[in-house]
Formats: structure tokens, sequence, C-alpha cells
């Protein structure tokens, strides 16, 4: 496969820095400029298969590169920026930019696929400009041809009667000239019906004009039963004593007619598909939109789905298969629709069904429920049964919506609660998921400030030895210091911060927090040299290129021995990258970092992981531990976690300890340390250090 080069005009190191990162498992080659002047100076130097550019630069605007053109095309274009704004995308795309995408880091690590598609686009616009090229320079041979044979001329009286036939005539239409001469075409038998109406009332309205004249294109029926595209001039010389009619010159422009229908196919379709695409479907939705402002009995619904999972077919079985897979679906879904019905896709795997004059919520679910149910029979391909579901948002159009994009946008909203309420089902928008978006959305916004800002701190947890009480370590827990909501627990930010590709920022700012706090206990506090942080690491963070030597770089910053931190990882996370985490835990143990599994029990992975991979300790998920009073079943999984642990010289650690009762069976199996809030609630930094100081924890282990 040939290397892509790609110019990526940056002004932000960090976004610089993850685009690089997107790029590293491909073949491209990514050449940086900072601004736009450093940017037309590497054009200058080479050529580049795409430019992905930021919109505001140091020195100007990205969209400038769209007005230096490279023959008849612009140059190949993706505009980025850090805040959407539709009239700038509406804008830059019709200037000739190739996608317009808005600067998170999620997106720019998703640039490889962005890039594909953006390329693909550019080879479809370098296609259509041949098929252009080709269509001018066939136009130019015809009218070289009409000019040595002449056009076909006609001319007609006043009353319709054809009065002269030149010889070309035979040659357009497939009628002798003698047949011609003195045929009435008041009737226009020949003209198609379509066409018929519109054909004489220009004629009509030409003879009544004398010195006008007009051109129509048309369809004819052919001497062979054929129908031929025409393309006919009319003017009225019907004053003109030598003419005394209505000269028509007309020409079969069939074959210009037949590419351009082509190329307007091509333009308004899915290349893969066949389906209507983005362009079209605005175009049916707006119209759909107008109807119903102007009849209030007039309804349509949009369904917008999304397939689930479908990224594991294509990383799976490759993009052929996957491609297969799209068409067979949009055949699947026309299938259980209306002819007035459209299905579209807009890629990806996201299609779009506009149902027209749909009567009501209730017949737009039932369509909704008919193709999901289609959807779900399993699908052969090469040998393979493939199951397929998707996720699907749907809009009860009505006046209220102006634009396309408003009811997408709802769509879409919709969409999204599906996949978050479980996949492979419907939800029907209302007015609070939109509320519900946009709070995500402002929750989003101001994640991003609070990183930028450092608004993130660590609260501790004690961790203690149960047999003997004393404190052998805590936990480091994240907060959010809001400025105006106060400390913020996980559980309101980090799902939108993992959405929003941010808990690697806020994962690396607990970690050197971490770092610097027991720089300072180790100086302060002469029994915190033996203390142990667990920090826990994100699956994403876990498997990053760069995590050891980041690792290392803050221990050595810090001067702290490799041995006081503990990295905790989930099962899932192990079971995630299991092929690629042995070798990862490996050299971070070798450094002497320890490793703990965190919420052990509960991913239902394979024991022999615990063989396999070097783990330090585990810790049982307290979902076992809060039911040992009720459950024998939790009874005997944590008995046998603790045997298996200790015959493998594991450190166990049980998690979420409120008890005395569960510190007390914990302690009777043999379990060596606990955590939870008998033993201590998560802690600052400032009480943590009181804590050291005057030895406050220390759990009494007398029954």
């Amino acid at each position: 496969m040939a290397t892509i080069h790609i110019l990526l005009v940056e002004d932000e190191a960090a976004h610089a820095e993850l685009a690089q990162r997107a790029f590293e498992q491909s073949d491209v080659t990514l050449t940086l400029a900072a601004s736009l002047g450093e940017a037309r100076q590497r054009l200058a130097e080479q050529s580049f298969d795409l430019i992905v550019c930021d919109l505001c630069l140091p020195d100007g605007r990205g969209d400038e590169l769209l007005m230096a053109a490279d023959g008849q095309l612009p140059l190949p274009v993706v505009l980025m920026t850090g805040h959407g704004d539709e009239r700038i995308a509406v804008a830059a795309l019709k200037a000739g930019a190739l996608d317009y995408l808005v600067k998170t880091p999620a997106v720019l690590l998703e640039l490889p696929r962005i890039v594909e598609r953006a390329l693909r686009e550019r080879r479809l616009l370098v296609e259509r400009q041949q098929a252009e090229q080709a269509l001018r320079q066939s136009e130019r041979l015809f009218r070289a041809m009409i000019e040595r044979s002449s056009d076909a001329i006609s001319i007609v009286d006043r009353y319709g009667q054809i009065r002269y036939a030149s010889p070309s005539t035979r040659h357009v239409v497939g009628y002798p000239v003698e047949g011609m001469l003195d045929r009435p075409i008041d009737g226009f038998e020949l003209i198609h019906p379509k066409d018929r109406n519109r054909v004489r009332h220009l004629f009509h309205e030409l003879i009544l004009h004398p010195g006008s004249s007009a051109t129509i294109e048309f369809r004819v029926r052919h001497a062979d039963g054929g129908w031929r595209w025409i393309e006919a001039t009319g003017s009225n010389w019907l004053d003109d004593p030598a003419v005394q009619g209505v000269i028509v010159n007309y020409r079969d422009v069939t074959e210009r007619k037949l590419m351009e229908l082509r190329l307007q196919h091509g333009i308004l379709h899915d290349a893969l598909t066949g389906l209507p695409n983005r362009l079209l479907l605005s175009d049916r939705l707006s119209q759909a939109i107008k109807r119903c402002q102007r009849n209030s009995q007039y309804h349509f619904a949009l369904l917008f789905l999304d397939l689930d999972h479908f990224k594991f077919v294509n990383d799976s079985f490759g993009h052929p298969v996957g491609d297969r897979l799209l068409i067979a679906i949009a055949a699947r879904l026309n299938c259980c629709l209306r002819a007035v019905d459209t299905c579209a896709r807009l890629g990806g795997d996201e299609f779009v069904v506009l149902l027209d004059n749909v009567e009501s919520q209730a017949a737009a679910i039932r369509i909704a429920e008919r193709i999901m149910q289609r959807l779900s029979r399993p699908l052969e391909l090469d040998g393979r049964l493939f199951h397929v579901s998707a996720s699907v948002g749907i809009v009860f159009g009505s006046a209220a919506y102006h634009e396309p994009a408003e009811v997408l946008r709802d769509a879409d909203i919709a969409m999204y609660q599906a996949k978050a309420a479980g996949k492979a089902r419907y939800m029907v928008f209302h007015e609070a998921m939109r509320e519900t978006a946009q709070a995500r959305l402002a929750l989003e916004l101001e994640l991003r400030r609070a990183v930028a800002q450092h608004e993130f701190c660590v609260y501790y947890q004690p961790i203690i030895n149960i047999h003997s009480g004393a404190l052998v370590g805590f936990e480091a827990l994240v907060r959010w210091a809001h400025p105006t909501r106060g400390i913020l627990t996980p559980g309101a930010f980090l799902d939108v911060a993992e959405e929003a590709g941010l808990n690697d920022a806020i994962g690396w700012q607990v970690l050197e927090q971490v770092c610097r706090q027991l720089a300072e206990w180790r100086r302060a506090v002469p029994s915190a040299k033996s203390l142990t942080v667990s920090v826990n690491l994100s699956a994403r963070q876990f498997m990053l290129p760069d995590l050891y030597l980041r690792i290392v770089h803050l221990l050595e910053q810090y001067r702290l021995p490799p041995s006081v931190l503990k990295l905790e990882l989930t099962e899932s996370a192990l079971m995630e990258y299991s092929r690629d985490a042995a070798a990862v835990l490996a050299r971070l143990r070798d450094y002497g970092i320890q490793i703990a599994i965190d919420d052990f029990g509960v991913g239902y992975s394979s024991l022999s992981y615990l063989v396999q991979l070097p783990i330090d300790q585990i810790k049982i998920d307290r979902n076992f531990i809060v039911q040992l009073e009720q459950t024998h079943h939790s009874q005997a999984i944590v008995s046998a976690i603790v045997n298996l642990a200790r015959s493998l010289n594991l450190e166990v650690v049980a998690e979420g300890l409120e008890t005395a009762s569960q510190i007390e069976r914990i302690r009777a199996m043999g379990c060596e340390y606990g955590q939870g809030y008998l033993i201590g609630y998560p802690l600052p930094a400032d009480d943590a250090t009181r804590v050291l100081l005057n030895n406050a924890i220390r759990y009494h282990t007398e029954a």
C-alpha cells in the first residue's frame, strides 16, 4: 500500500501531538506546519495527498488554502476548528473543503478514519472532474459533427404546419423528410407525455411574441420506438416575409443528457449502497418540513439508525466484508419501506429513514420495529453468519422544525439515548433529551476548562492491615474541585470525561499529584517511608505507548522509589488488552512498580490471568463484601479468591468494608488488607497528612 502524505497545519502542540499519535500505526507520512505561511512553504516544496488544517491560525484562516487551486479543483483540505459553527462549515464545504471537523481529542484520535473518508471523497471529485472533462470533449466532438452535417432544422407556420425539414431530420428523429412536411405539430404526438404540456405551452407563447426565441429540452419518440432527448431552439420569424414561420433548430442531446443524469445521481447518492446521500436526504427533508408547515394534516417521521458493534466487523473481517454487509443492510432497509419513503446513508454505519406522510407516532414506531426485526435476521456472507442490530432514534416531524439539521440533530440525540440504554432498541425523541444532550455538552466544555486549569484533586482512602490494624497505604481517588458546585465525585463527571477523551489527561494529573504528595510525606513523616499509594489506570491510559516512560519520569522527578506506587487496573481492562497487557505489566513490574487487579470477581475473567500476568495484589470487589452477611454464595466466592491468591503469593485487599462483622469474616478467611468507610473515608491531602502525623487510623482488632 502506497504511503499517504499528509500536511497537518496546527498551531497547538497538544493537538498536533494527538494527531501524530493517531497515525502511528498507519501508512501515513505526517508533515507539520504551525502557520499558514509555513504551510504554503511546505506546499511549494512538495505535493501532499491531503491537508488537515486548523481554521484559526496565527497568520490567517485555514480556508485561505482553498483559494490555491491545483488545476481545476481546490486543494484537498479538511478544516478543523475548536468551536463548531454550522454556517462556517457550510461555507467551507461550498468553497471546496472535503470535510469540516470540530476539534476534540476524540476526533483527533479518529483522524485515520476521517482521512480515509476525505481521500475517498477526493477521489470521487477527481473522477467526477474527469467525467465532466470527458463530457465536454464529447460535446465538442458532437458539435463539430453537427456543424459538418448541420442540426436538424424545421420551419413551422403559425398554424402548426411543418413547412420545411432539413435532411438531418432523419438522422435526429429517424423519420424521412417527406413524412415530416405538412405534418401538423399541434398534437405533439411524438413528444413524451410528461414533456408534452411544457413544449405546447412554450410554442404557443413563442408564436405570440414576434422576434422572440426560446430553448427547451424534451424527449421525442424516435422512429425505432425509443426515446431521444432533443434540445430545440425556436425563433419567431413570422413577421419576416422571407420566412413567415418559427424556425426550430434541434439536435439529439441524448448522450449528454444521460451523462448529466448519471453525474447527478452520483452527486446525490451514496457510492457504496446506491442509497440517497446526505445532500439528497436534506433536500427531501426540507420539502417535508415545508409541506408540514403548509398543511397541518401532514406529518413526517425520521428514523436515525446506527448499527451496533459494526466496528468489530471491520476490525475482524476487513472493510471489504464490512462494505458488503452495509450493501445487504441497505437492501433490507429498502424492503421495509414504501415507495414514497426515503432511506439514506449518511456515512459509515449510519442510515436515516424519512417516512413521508405518516399518520401518527405509533405508525412510525411500528415501522421502526419492523426494520429492527428485519435487521435482526442473520445475514450470510462467505459462509459466515452475521447478526446485526441497530439503535434507532425516532423524531415525529412537526411545523416547529425549520431546517433539516434540526430534525437530524434530534433524531441523533434519541439514537444515542437508545445506545446508552443498552443498544438494539429505539427511543422516541422528546424535549428533555435535548436538554440532557445540552447539559452533557455543557459539562464536557466545563471538563475541558477544568483539565486546562488543573481543577482535579486527589482524595486518599486509607488501607489497613486488618490483623494488626496498622495503616499500610492509601488509594488515590480523583475529585473535581468545581468552582461553584464544590467537590464532585467521579460519578458526576467520569463517564462524560471518558466519552470526550479527557480521562487520560485527568489520569496524568492524578498521578503527578500522588507522586508530589508521596514526596512531601516521605520528607515530613518518617513512618511514611513504607507507605504505598494505589492509583487507578483507565484501559486507554494503560495502553498508551509512552505510559512506561512517563511514569518513570514522574518517579525520578520526585525522587521516589518505584515500590511506593501501585497501579490498579480493572479485570475488564486486562481482558480487553490481554494480548498486550503481559509485556506492559512485566516492564512496569521489572522496574519495581507494584500491579493490582481492581474490582476482582465481577469481570468473570479467566483465573489463568493470575498465573500468566505479573500481578502483586488483587482487590475483591465491594459487591461481594457487602453481601458476606446475607448470602453463602458471596462467602464462597470470597473464600475461594483469598485461598487462590494465597497459593499464588498474592496480596488480597477487601474493598467496601462497612461493618465490624465484615472485617471479622474477612480476617477469618485469611485476607490481609482492607479499606472501606468503617476504616476511613476518602480524605483530602491535608487530612491524610494529619492522619500520618498522628497515626490516627488504627482499627482495633479485638472481637
